[in-house]
Parts: structure tokens; sequence; C-alpha cells
């Protein structure tokens, strides 16, 4: 680890050592929001920050998320989990509890486009992106000389038209079922069910179009033969449904008749890495709830 992010990463769990994050998804109805701090508060804990949303107050689906503070989380965790069950089974919450200090497990998948990969290394360098990077892979080799010089070890794995069964089996072998989010910067392949199946709401895609507009392959080429005016980026969960996943964060920029199709492309790329980068910390930072093929993003 580098030393600015050795420093970073000191500096982070100094601050949040104590902290954790609750994320709630139920039925909307009286008593949620009461109930659960009053849980909390039971326990010690300590409200920082608390975000609430519902699609409708009568008959709709409610979303909670609460960060909080509470010494001795490892105790914390064990008295409260036991009491939350109950109070989720009553209201019927699906929930999560995650430690702001438990870093992610993030592996990157890219092919040969660079620009969204640099990204997040520039972040994870910098300290800004507080993850583990256990490995990048890729089914192109250039990208090694980018990759191994930060001490992330880097997986070449070819894929082919027969080949694909085999190489996403080796893939998964190499995750071990043990990481918290897979992320595809610009890797351009579709994954096969099984492979989305064994990592659900875990796999992060970046399609460099503004979807729904421009679904599937050559977005900028079949953008610029429309004559758009906007193109954009999206980041979105990956499902069975190509590009058609929930969708996290999305940008666009303007663009008119001058612009050349290298222009959208050169244009798109800082647009992608950007979106990219905001939809990975969102999930990270555990700001992201899925719904019905939606996000809610606190």
């Amino acid at each position: 680890m580098n030393h600015i992010r050795q420093e970073k990463w000191q500096e982070y769990q100094q601050k949040n050592e104590h902290r954790a994050r609750l994320l709630i998804s139920c039925p909307d109805q009286p008593g949620i929001v009461a109930a659960v701090t009053a849980l909390l508060a039971t326990h010690q804990a300590n409200i920082i920050e608390s975000s609430q949303y519902t699609t409708d107050p009568v008959g709709g689906r409610f979303f909670l998320r609460i960060e909080f503070e509470a010494k001795e989380l490892d105790q914390f965790t064990a008295s409260f989990e036991p009491e939350m069950k109950k109070t989720a089974a009553s209201f019927q919450m699906e929930w999560r509890l995650a430690l702001a200090t438990k870093r992610k497990k993030m592996v990157i998948f890219a092919s040969l486009g660079e620009h969204c990969l640099l990204e997040l290394l520039w972040r994870w360098q910098a300290g800004e992106l507080m993850v583990d990077i256990p490995m990048v892979i890729s089914n192109h080799e250039v990208l090694r000389e980018l990759v191994e010089p930060l001490g992330i070890p880097f997986h070449y794995i070819p894929v082919t038209k027969e080949s694909k069964k085999e190489a996403e089996a080796e893939q998964l072998r190499l995750l071990d079922n043990d990481v918290d989010l897979v992320v595809l910067a610009r890797y351009m392949q579709i994954l096969s069910p099984d492979f989305i199946q064994a990592l659900p709401e875990r796999i992060i895609n970046i399609h460099h179009s503004f979807l729904p507009a421009f679904v599937g392959a050559r977005p900028y080429e079949r953008a610029y033969e429309r004559g758009v005016k906007l193109i954009g980026a999206t980041s979105h969960y990956v499902t069975n449904d190509l590009d058609e996943g929930p969708i996290i964060e999305q940008d666009v920029a303007r663009v008119n008749h001058k612009d050349s199709l290298a222009d959208m492309k050169r244009i798109g790329r800082t647009i992608e890495r950007n979106v990219l980068a905001r939809a990975v910390a969102w999930h990270v930072e555990d700001r992201v709830i899925v719904y019905n093929n939606k996000t809610v993003v606190f």
C-alpha cells in the first residue's frame, strides 16, 4: 500500500471506527422510523445521518438509510441483530447492516479501453476509493503494464465464442465467492446468466450511452449517425437483460454538428469514467438500494 493510500486509510479508520450503516426497504406504514431509531437508541447508537424515501405514503415502498456510531461495534452487532430481525419481521423489512471500516473487495474487469480502469485505480491510489483490489481480469494483455506496477495481480483470460463457458468458470474460480463487487470497466463481453446469478447486484457496468438510448454495441457510431445533440453514459447493475439493469448514475454532455465521431468518443470517455467512479463510490459507501429494477441512491 503506498504511503498516501495508507495515510488516507488510517485517517478514515480513525474517523469511522465506530460507524455503521443500516439500509432498509419495506412496505410503507406508520411507525417504521420510530421502531428502528428506538432500537438503535436502546443499544446506545448515535445517529449521524438519516435519509428516507417512499414511493407512495399509501401502499408504497419505504426506503431508509441510517448511518450511526456505536462503541464496541462487534458487541453492538451481536446484541442488535437479533432484535433487528424481530423488528424486520413485524414490518416485512429487507435490511442489511454494514460496518464502515470493513473494506470491500472490488475486482475490475477490463478489455482494451484504459480510461475507466485508470480512473478507478487513480482514486484507489489517492485514497478516495476505500476498497481492496485483489485483482484485475482482462480478455487482453495490453493493460497488464498499467496494473502490475501497482502491485495488483493481473489475470489474462481470453474469451471466444467457443471458450466463453470455460473462461467464465476460470473467472469465478479466481473470484472464489470472496468479492463484494465486480466492476466492468469497459469490459467488452456479455456475461452469461450463470455468471450474473453468482453475483446478484454485485456487478456494476458502464455503458457508453444515455440509456435507454442506443442499447448494445457501437452506441457512439449510432449516435453520430443519428445526429444527436447530447451524448452520455450510464452505470448500472448487470442483469440478464442487456444494458437494462437498475441504473445507478448517468450524465450527459452537449455535442453539435461540428463534432466528429472521434470527438464524440473523446468527450464520452470523460463522462464514462466519472459516471462509473461515482456509481462505484456510492455502492462502496452503501448508498444504493435496489428495488423493482430501479435504485434509490441516498
